[in-house]
C-alpha cells in the first residue's frame, strides 16, 4: 500500500509538525504537531527519520484512504518552536514547493480540546511557531491543521505558557484520539486538494 521512495525528485506535499525538541516537552499541548507527525510517519510506514533541514525528515510515496497516491515529506523542525522557519524555509526551497503545498500541524489554544480545523492562510493568533514560518517563508499562505488543545481560564502570558508547556490535563486515551483525528484531517485535506 505504501512504498518509501529513495533519492531526489520532487514531492507533492511537505507536512510540518510543530513542537519543541527535548524530553520535557514530549507530552505537552505545544508538541501536538510532533505527535501528529510521528503518527503519520507510522500510519504511512515511512520508516525512521533522517536529520535534514535542522529537523527530522521522512519521505515516501503514500496511497491515501481515498485512493490518490502522493509523494510526501514529513518534517519536525528541531530548532525550537520560535525558530521553526529556519528549518521549514530551506526544506520548502529545496523541494521547490509553492506555499499552498506546505501543511503545518500545530496546537491551537483558541479551539476547544478535541476540535481540529484546517485552513489556508489567515492570522497567526500570536503563535510564535507560525510567526517564524511567515518570517522565513515570506507569507502566511500555507495550510494549517489547527489542533484544539483548549486554553486556561486566564489570559496571563505566563499562565498560558505554563499551560501549553505543561502536561496534558486530558487522559492518554483522549490525547491519542485527538492525534488520530488530526491525522485524519491531514489526509482529508491532501485528498481534497488533490482531487
Amino acid at each position: 500500500m505504501i512504498r518509501p521512495f529513495r533519492g531526489g525528485g520532487a514531492i507533492d506535499w511537505l507536512i510540518v509538525g510543530l513542537g519543541n525538541p527535548g524530553r520535557q516537552y514530549t507530552h505537552t499541548p505545544h508538541n501536538i504537531g510532533f505527535q501528529v507527525a510521528d503518527e503519520l510517519r507510522s500510519r504511512w510506514a515511512l520508516g525512521a527519520p533522517k536529520q535534514r533541514f535542522k529537523g527530522e525528515l521522512c519521505e515516501g510515496r503514500v496511497r491515501l484512504p481515498g485512493g490518490s497516491e502522493q509523494r510526501l515529506a514529513v518534517l519536525c523542525p528541531l530548532t525550537f518552536m520560535n525558530d521553526a522557519g529556519r528549518s521549514v524555509g530551506p526544506a520548502r526551497g529545496s523541494y521547490k514547493l509553492g506555499l499552498e503545498r506546505v501543511v503545518v500541524v500545530h496546537d491551537e489554544i483558541d479551539l476547544p480540546f478535541g476540535d481540529v480545523r484546517s485552513r489556508l492562510g489567515g492570522g497567526l493568533a500570536g503563535h510564535n511557531g507560525l510567526k517564524s514560518l511567515r518570517r522565513e517563508l515570506g507569507d502566511e499562505g500555507f495550510w494549517r491543521v489547527r489542533v484544539g488543545v483548549g486554553r486556561p481560564t486566564s489570559t496571563d502570558p505566563e499562565i498560558v505558557s505554563a499551560y501549553v508547556l505543561g502536561r496534558f490535563r486530558q487522559s492518554a486515551a483522549e490525547v491519542t484520539e485527538l492525534v488520530h483525528s488530526a491525522c485524519d484531517a491531514v489526509e482529508g485535506l491532501l485528498e481534497e486538494q488533490t482531487g
